[in-house]
């Protein structure tokens, strides 16, 4: 049986830590998964969470902040869905590892188009480990 627990989005699972954005920004890899960029860090060391992340959408791309706001949402629903088997992975591997998904489009795109990005970039990164 699923816990209820595991579709949950918690605080700690957040990336909000100036210097482990950084360290994320500075030592990360990436690829695209349209409209996507993802930035991954996988850490030896198991952290409290075995996945903490972040979601960019930068205002020179979608200039009002509803439409920045309906896009972090999206990709935010759709993470909070998919992650359990990425979470379970790197429990089972002893790591953990920061994640920033970044919007790279002008347009916003509908729920769809986000589930399959993000279901690609889930993928990507369950072969990396």
């Amino acid at each position: 049986m699923v816990s209820k627990r595991s579709n949950t989005l918690p605080k700690e699972e957040r990336l909000s830590w100036k210097r482990n954005i950084d360290l994320l920004y500075a030592k990360g890899q990436s690829f695209v998964a349209f409209p996507l960029r993802v930035v991954y860090l996988p850490m030896d060391e198991a952290g409290p969470v075995p996945l903490t992340f972040m979601v960019s959408v930068p205002k020179k791309r979608i200039r009002k902040a509803v439409g920045r706001n309906y896009i972090k949402r999206q990709v935010r629903e759709v993470y909070r869905v998919r992650k359990q088997a990425l979470m379970e992975t790197l429990a089972e591997k002893n790591q953990s590892m920061f994640l920033a998904f970044l919007y790279i489009d002008k347009e916003i795109h509908p729920f769809t188009n986000m589930e399959k990005a993000m279901t690609k970039a889930m993928k990507i990164l369950q072969t990396t480990q």
